[in-house]
Parts: structure tokens; C-alpha cells; sequence
């Protein structure tokens, strides 16, 4: 499956570029967070032994418990139209019956469900979907699309409700429960060229030996041949290679996501146009009740048998 399919867009290039900030439940991911900045070089002993297996499967949480939002004045809303794109698998493409399918397909349908009003949901290609809104042709784009400055000048967004972690894959043989800077001095890692990954390994894990390379299928050779001992990037596009044909199941997941918004972004919302606070609070109280009836998990491990997380 080709890079794209776990891939973030954004509004200057249409290109798909990695998002971060995974949350497995709010309060984890602040603690990680510190964590990985104070980067625990106190507690640095020798490398762990490779673990068995990978971690066990895990479900992001962006909504905090403890902030429960307010029900909306829902009177107003009679119809939500919803806008995404045409060709974006698994996230948005047209199913076998010609219909919308798809992660955010399903969820806009679910959102509607819980608001209790009726939703159309219109492909289009991606670059015509923010000329379709502001021409007010739908009411809110559900296609992926990745929270910037560029875009909230343009826009008003949902809290987010996924984003795509980076982290480290190495070959079955050598998994780590747990990868850390001083874990990989000395070791090599491969990571793409120019990219945001590459940037955060320069600044991060800084005694790796850094091995670049111009695509994923390059990258992603190089691990299963052995020329590196890691891969590091977009743990969504790199979950659907650990379990499609193409990696030949020699490979899983390393240690945990890797959280850092100054390089991977805020993550991915639902857009609506400016000014528009009934339509999204409507739609972040309604995130929120998936989410805490289990609906949100249900949908999420539909799609995602490996976890990214």
C-alpha cells in the first residue's frame, strides 16, 4: 500500500506529510511528553534486550475526562453536509457500491447519529474542497485535513480526533520495548531525506547513525535487506506496510510514538467555516460522546489492526 494511504495533507502542497501527537489516553501522553524531553539521561544503562513482541494494541484518546463539554443547542442544526476526498484510502474512497467509504465516512455518519440530524456526504477532489466550503457547497470537511497556522487563517477546526505518531520499526528479531536516545548510539536508522523525521532524529538521537533515503519503498528495502537496524517515520502509513504483503512480515514496531508538534504538527479536525461555533461544538460535544460510549474505539480498531500507537 502506497505512502499516501496514511499520509496528513496540507494546503500548500496537497502532499501527504506526518502529523504527530498520539494520545493513548490524555493523561499518558502529557507525561510522555516530558519524558521525552528530559530525555532520562540519568537512568541511561545498557540497552534493553530485545522484546518478544511488539506492544499491545492501543486506541488513541484526544478527549480529557475531566472536561466533559456542555450539550450545544442542537435546534439549529437540521443537515450537516459533509465534503471529503475522492481517492484517500482508508481514511476516505469510494466503496465497491460507488458510495462514500472509509474512517472518516464512517465517522461523519456516526457524528450524525449522535446530533440526531440528517448528513449528505459529498468526494470531491482535494484541492477543490476548501473553494467548495467557502462557496458554501457543504458545511464541513472531513478529509484528513491537517491542523496548521495556514489553515485555522482560513478556517475554524474541531478539537482533533486523530493524528499520526512517528515512530521507530525495526526487523522482528530485534524489537525494543522501549527506544530512547542512548538506546540507538551507535546504531543505524533509517529515515527520508528532507523530512520532518529526519530533522527531529538530528535534533533528538543525536549518537544514532543516520542513514537517509529518498522514498519510503527505498527506506523501507533497506530495513528488510539489514542495512539499517531502524526505520523512523509515519506510524500510520508505516502500521499498514507491518501488516500488508509488501514487508513480508519481517518487521514490527519499536517502542512507543514519538509526540513532538514543533515537528509533526497538531494534528487532524473536522473544518468548518469561520465563525460557524454552532456546527463545531456541535460536532466536538458529539467527538466527545463517541468517544466515552466506546463507539470511537469500535470504529477506530475497524480500521486499524495494527495500531500506529
Amino acid at each position: 500500500m502506497q505512502s499516501k494511504i496514511a499520509s496528513i495533507r496540507s494546503e500548500s502542497s496537497f502532499q501527504a506529510i506526518s502529523a504527530i501527537l498520539s494520545v493513548v489516553g490524555w493523561a499518558a501522553a502529557a507525561l510522555f511528553a516530558v519524558a521525552l524531553v528530559s530525555g532520562g539521561a540519568a537512568q541511561a544503562q545498557n540497552p534493553p534486550k530485545p522484546a518478544a513482541e511488539a506492544a499491545p494494541q492501543a486506541v488513541p484518546g484526544f478527549w480529557d475526562p475531566r472536561r466533559r463539554p456542555d450539550r450545544p443547542d442542537l435546534s439549529r442544526l437540521t443537515v450537516i453536509r459533509f465534503l471529503t476526498e475522492t481517492d484517500y484510502p482508508p481514511f476516505n474512497f469510494t466503496g465497491p457500491d460507488g458510495n462514500p467509504a472509509g474512517f472518516n465516512v464512517d465517522l461523519a455518519r456516526l457524528l450524525c447519529e449522535e446530533i440526531k440530524v440528517s448528513c449528505t456526504i459529498q468526494m470531491r477532489r482535494f484541492e477543490t474542497l476548501l473553494d467548495a466550503i467557502a462557496s458554501n457547497r457543504g458545511d464541513a470537511i472531513i478529509a484528513s485535513l491537517a491542523v496548521t497556522p495556514q489553515m485555522r487563517a482560513r478556517l475554524d477546526f474541531t478539537d482533533p480526533y486523530y493524528r499520526a505518531p512517528a515512530r521507530f520499526v525495526s526487523r522482528r528479531d530485534g524489537v525494543m520495548a522501549e527506544v530512547r536516545p542512548e538506546y540507538l548510539e551507535g546504531r543505524k536508522v533509517g529515515v527520508i531525506a528532507g523530512s520532518s523525521h529526519e530533522a527531529y532524529l538530528k535534533a533528538m538521537f543525536t549518537d544514532a547513525e543516520l542513514h537517509s533515503y529518498p522514498s519510503d519503498e527505498a527506506l523501507r528495502l533497506a530495513l528488510r535487506r539489514g542495512e539499517v537496524d531502524f526505520i523512523f517515520g509515519d506510524a500510520i502509513s508505516l502500521a499498514f506496510w507491518i501488516n500488508g504483503t509488501d514487508s513480508g512480515e519481517c518487521c514490527a514496531f519499536s517502542g512507543g510514538p514519538f509526540v513532538e508538534s514543533r515537528y509533526f504538527g497538531e494534528g487532524i479536525g473536522i473544518a468548518v467555516r469561520k465563525g460557524n461555533d454552532v456546527l463545531r461544538q456541535a460536532l466536538n460535544w458529539a467527538l466527545f460522546r463517541l468517544w466515552e460510549k466506546g463507539r470511537y474505539t469500535d470504529l477506530w480498531l475497524r480500521y486499524f489492526s495494527v495500531s500506529p500507537f
